[in-house]
This record gives C-alpha cells, structure tokens and sequence, in this order.
C-alpha cells in the first residue's frame, strides 16, 4: 500500500528579525527553493532597468552572498592558506567587518578545473552566521562584529577523513539546530554551542563521501523531515531523532549527486549525471520510494525551480528544459546555454546566472522557451549562486561582488 504525502517546503529561519523578501538568508533564498513571488520584475535587463549600485573586490570563492536586513555576507579563500567572511553594509558597500581562519585546501587534479576556494554557502538567523570551510570545518561568527562564537573541526573532533572535495554541502538552520552534510556523515549541531547531537547516514567519508547536495526541511502532515541527497541515496531524516524514515538510491556517475533535490506536491524531484531525472513518491515509513516517472534527461550542478506543474531543468549537456511534472515528458528544450545556472523566480519570470557571468531573463512559460533579455554582468566566472532581496540582486563572481537594483 502506497502512502501519500503532501509536501511543503517550510521556511527554516524563524527569528524575528528575518523575514522573506527583506532577506536571502541562506543557499537559494528564504524557503531554499529559489523563489521569491511578490516582486515584479521587467522585462529588460538594460542598464537603465536594471541598475548597478554598488560594487567591491573579493577573493576567490564560489560560496553564494548571504544578505539579511543591514548587510551582506560573502566568503572568500586567501593566499591557499586561510579563509575569510567579509560583512559589507547592503545600502553603501562600506565593509563593516571580516574574519578569517587557516583552511584552505587543494582539490583532487581532475577537479582543478573547478579551483580550490571555498564552496558552500553559508546561512545566518540575524545573530549569527554559519560558515563551512573547506576543510570540513563549521564555523560560528557573530554577525554585527564576527567574533567567533564556536567552531568545529569534523576531522579534528571525530578522527573523520578529510573530504577531497571540501566542505560543499550548505548548512541548514531549524529550531536550536545547524544541519550539514559533514565530517562522513549528516550530522545535527547544537546552533548556541557547536556540540554535535548526532549524526546519520555515515558514508566513511575521503574521495566518495564529499557530500555535493545541501539538504532541504520539508513538511507532511505536519510533520517535519530533512531531505538529503548524498553521493549515494536520497533520504528522509527525523530533525529531531535523527532517524532516517526511508532511503531510496539514486544512481550517478561517480556519485555525482550535485543538486539540492526539490519538492512537488507528493513528491521529490532529484536528477543526477548518469540517472536521470525522477519524480519519486514517498513510502510508508522503512520503505522504498515508488517512482512516479523518469526522464532520460540528466541534470548536473544547477537546482531546478518549480513553478506551477512544470520544472525548469538546466542540464549536464548544457541545455535548459521544461519538464510537465504531471507526465515527465520535456515541453521544450533549448540550444546550450552555459555549463551551470543559479536561478531565482518570481513565479513569472526567471533570472538565470551561468558561470561566465551572463545574466539571462526567461518568462515562465511551458508553451515556449521565451528569453527576454540578457546581459553579461561580470567579467570574471560565477559559480556562486545568485541572491535577491527587497528588490536588489547580489552577484558573487570570483573577483567581486556587484549589487543591482531594479529601477
């Protein structure tokens, strides 16, 4: 007997002094589902539409700007030998701190393409911030000074292996908790403290335990449950316990679970390079999950965003596709565009970012590809995913971070 549930993606920062729309206070925004609904947005990118505010330098770092009511937040990897946030008022640019620690690390060779600076996006509840750093180390800092409230060194503490990929997965705040995928396992952390509650789905950690995707809180029937892909299975996990509900596998080409999977209706949408992309249905508690269909179509390191019944999918060959969630058949795929996209929506229109800083404007629409309007914003590459609040969009490339507005 199949169970269905309602899913709900349930927004994961509760503290007052946050609330959606005024902030994008963790990776893909306030829900970690890349939207944002109640602004409007035109239909140009032209200068005169689109304005720059403000700009400032940063080093390397591919981890997204964090933006809560007065400041934004960037990462950035110095010298390959320490790690930096630096704290830069979100009206002026003026920087208003920065920290820094010993950690920088080198990837694997066939991944130096890619670079070694940090890579995770970091999430803030307006006191604090939580930083992961490359070399599976959770970081704590105060956010009006940066003083370090706590730190924890996964290999350090627990004797786990150094992730040849670094630290990648973002961190996920809910209740008195941080939630990573960390130190071989997803691990649950006291957020006053730093003390480790547990830690699940243990993988052994080194080469093939560098955990890619960031995990997601969801709702059924009331109930709350973390979904998390690791480079082996998409799970569902108790925020609380710690148990793990059901655990299904996902296939990837060497465990090239990238993309944080995303919820509709009933059920999961996940893609990975050599599966596939899957509408999964969730079990009975111990079970497995019933796949509601498959597309051949394989996805890579972009997070789809769900509008309505459709899904819209930038892939490994580079294409953008829109998939009837209802079917799983592709409504229309386009020519390449980019090697990856950061998207945000609001629910009408999509702002796409590929890594070669072109900025691209779609209307949401199943009917047609509709491009309109794109506009090269950075120089240098960006792979950190793009930001927007109250009206401002945040654009983190290697070199800097640019400030837009909508004018």
């Amino acid at each position: 007997m199949r169970v269905f549930f309602s899913f709900a993606v349930i927004l994961t920062l509760s503290s007052a002094a946050l609330s959606a729309g005024d902030t994008w206070p963790q990776w893909r925004g306030p829900n970690r589902d890349g939207k944002i609904e109640k602004e409007v947005w035109p239909n140009s990118l032209d200068e005169n539409k689109l304005v720059l505010t403000w700009e400032t330098k940063a080093g390397l770092s591919y981890s997204g700007p964090i933006v809560d009511q007065q400041h934004v937040y960037v990462t950035e990897a110095r010298n390959r030998k320490t790690e930096a946030v630096r704290a830069f008022d979100r009206k002026s640019g003026e920087q208003i701190w920065e920290a820094e620690w010993e950690g920088a690390m080198e990837v694997p060779f066939f991944a130096k393409a890619n670079g070694d600076w940090i890579r995770s996006t970091p999430a803030t509840d307006g006191q604090f911030l939580y930083v992961a750093g490359m070399k599976d180390v959770l970081v704590c800092l105060d956010c009006k000074t940066g003083k370090q409230a706590w730190r924890y060194d996964f290999p350090a503490k627990d004797g786990t292996k150094l992730p040849q990929f670094g630290f990648v997965s973002s961190p996920l705040l809910h209740g008195d908790s941080v939630y990573v995928q960390a130190g071989e396992g997803f691990c649950r952390l006291d957020r006053k403290s730093g003390k480790l509650i547990w830690k699940v789905l243990e993988d052994g950690g080194g080469m093939f335990g560098s955990a890619f995707s960031s995990p997601l809180l969801v709702q059924k029937e009331g109930t709350s449950q973390i979904l998390v892909q690791t480079r082996s299975d998409l799970a569902a996990v108790d925020p609380d316990s710690g148990k793990v509900s059901w655990k299904q596998p996902i296939k990837a080409f060497r465990g090239m679970n990238i993309l944080t999977p995303v919820v509709y209706k009933d059920s999961v949408l996940t893609s990975s390079y050599g599966g596939g992309t899957w509408l999964l249905e969730p079990a009975e508690e111990g079970g497995t999950l019933t796949e509601v269909w498959k597309n051949k179509v394989e996805g890579y390191m972009s997070t789809p965003v769900i509008i309505g019944d459709y899904a819209y999918h930038h892939l490994k060959n580079q294409r953008f596709t829109c998939i009837n969630l209802k079917t799983g058949e592709s409504a229309w795929t386009t020519k390449p565009y980019g090697k990856y996209w950061s998207m945000i929506s609001n629910g009408n229109q999509i702002l796409a970012l590929d890594e070669e800083g072109m900025l691209f404007l779609i209307e949401a629409s199943p009917e047609e590809f509709k491009l309109l309007d794109s506009r090269k914003v950075t120089e240098s590459p960006a792979w950190a995913h793009i930001a927007n609040s109250n009206g401002q969009i945040f654009v983190r490339d290697l070199e800097s971070l640019k400030v837009f507005s909508w004018k």
